[in-house]
């Protein structure tokens, strides 16, 4: 179904100190993540100097995952998105979204908007990014990762991602089985992109690792989805088993979905390294 490798990225949530960010960054890379990735929330790790300073002491790809277009400038954006290209020796991986916290709109004097204008503000963003990138002498234009589970931000996708990941929501519709509705997502995202569906990386978002329920934190799945535990732990991105199981599970999503790149957060790091090893 798919010509794409298996790709694990993990997502660091703070810096700490300079010594204590270094040696995460390393522990990642010695744990076989191929991507170390910045979340973009306040309160969390500034994206971009994080990135450059993992990219010193690490061979890994470094990307945002992801970005708030909302309440970004393209001018600004494509300044510094140029530069931790070029200063990643061209490892960086652009994750861009529509953003979804109302109080990180409110930081910065911006009405964070219905859905569909959010999605409209992500597409001016990054086609006046890409236009600035362009233009510049030594075209430094990293891969874009969309991310979302919406009709809307799917077909958007489709048109323009290098890579597409779905969030745990992709796997939650009412009255729909996990795997049915996770599966309805990525048809959507086929029936758009067409022949292109061939260039696009399909990445998984995953929110909780563990062996048994009981053993993982659901409560904001729970809250957002209003699924009890039973059927939570059957939601693509909640990974619940040994780690043989997990591993197997996501060989099935390779083979049926066509989705090879696994993104987890940085609690469940070390944990997801044993499945690892399992897929490669």
């Amino acid at each position: 179904m798919t010509d794409f490798p298996f790709r694990f990225g993990v997502s660091l949530l703070s810096v700490g100190s300079r010594a204590s960010w270094r040696d995460r960054a390393r522990q990642a890379e010695d744990l076989g993540y191929d991507v170390l990735q910045v979340p973009d929330h306040l309160g969390m790790a500034s994206p971009f100097p994080a990135l450059v300073a993992a990219a010193d002491v690490t061979s890994l790809r470094l990307g945002t995952y992801v970005l708030n277009a909302g309440v970004l400038s393209p001018a600004y954006l494509a300044r510094d998105v140029a530069d931790v290209h070029r200063l990643t020796d061209g490892r960086f991986e652009l994750g861009l979204g529509t953003g979804y916290a109302p109080n990180e709109f409110a930081a910065v004097g911006r009405d964070m908007g219905s859905g569909g204008e959010r999605i409209r503000k992500l597409a001016e963003t990054l086609q006046a990014t890409r236009d600035l990138l362009a233009a510049e002498a030594d075209k430094p234009e990293p891969p874009i990762m969309l991310s979302g589970a919406g009709d809307r931000m799917i077909r958007f996708a489709a048109r323009e991602a290098d890579i597409f990941s779905f969030s745990i929501m992709a796997g939650i519709s009412p009255d729909t089985a996990p795997d049915d509705a996770f599966a309805g997502r990525v048809q959507t995202l086929r029936d758009a992109a067409g022949d292109r569906i061939g260039e696009i990386e399909l990445n998984l978002f995953v929110a909780a690792v563990g062996a048994s329920a009981d053993q993982v934190d659901l409560s904001i799945v729970r809250q957002a989805s209003g699924l009890g535990d039973d059927e939570l732990s059957q939601v693509p991105g909640v990974l619940v088993g040994s780690p043989r199981e997990l591993a197997e599970r996501l060989q099935r999503y390779r083979e049926t979905y066509g989705v090879t790149y696994i993104s987890v957060l940085e609690p469940h790091m070390a944990a997801f390294a044993e499945v690892i090893s399992h897929l490669r």
